[in-house]
């Protein structure tokens, strides 16, 4: 198994997470549904991965539904159409429609990409680095792996926001902490007579 790929798993209870995770992780990222009935996901299903992009681009079916980053018609140059402020000239193709009544700062309904994707400030979070795009105008001067980049970026700072519960790693950790998540769902296993 290629362990830069995602891996989706159906995971009802804590002893099958516990198996999962140790004959097949760990794994820098684990997510799953933090609401019922789950968005992407089937009930119960998690996917692990170590890299939070890939990771996320398998939440959204990316590949599978041939998505891609392209120009909206919201283009600053294009003075015919009327844009909105909040969006910039950026969407993605084939977008989830699902997520149409999500709220995110990342996107709108369609796949449209907020200014905060594109805004110069928004990819120094990145790695650390001050952006050379800075002073651009939004989305100006940007390609598509750095509109790509910035969307992920953004997107996994919010994904708790459209109903997901994101396990990463904390302090110098490598892999995703799950310790207290599966003492809680132990617990809960417990209450409910499960184990």
């Amino acid at each position: 198994m290629n362990m830069l790929e995602p891996v989706r798993q159906i995971l009802p209870n804590v002893k099958d997470f516990k198996k999962f995770w140790k004959e097949t992780g760990p794994f820098k990222y684990a997510l799953t549904s933090h609401e019922f009935p789950p968005i992407l996901l089937e009930p119960e299903e998690w996917i692990f991965g170590n890299d939070i992009n890939l990771l996320l681009k398998e939440l959204m079916q990316f590949d599978q539904k041939k998505m891609a980053f392209v120009q909206a018609p919201f283009n600053p140059k294009n003075k015919s159409i009327l844009r909105p402020d909040s969006l910039s000239p950026w969407k993605i193709n084939n977008f989830p429609e699902q997520w149409n009544m999500a709220v995110c700062d990342a996107f709108v309904p369609e796949g449209h990409l907020t200014c905060l994707v594109v805004e110069a400030k928004g990819l120094k979070d990145l790695d650390g680095a001050a952006d050379p795009l800075e002073g651009s105008l939004p989305g100006g001067g940007m390609d598509k792996q750095d509109v790509e980049k910035a969307f992920f970026n953004l997107l996994e700072k919010e994904v708790a926001k459209i109903g997901y519960l994101l396990l990463k790693p904390l302090g110098k950790s490598k892999y995703a902490s799950t310790k207290d998540y599966l003492l809680e769902w132990e617990e809960d296993e417990k209450e409910a007579g499960l184990i």
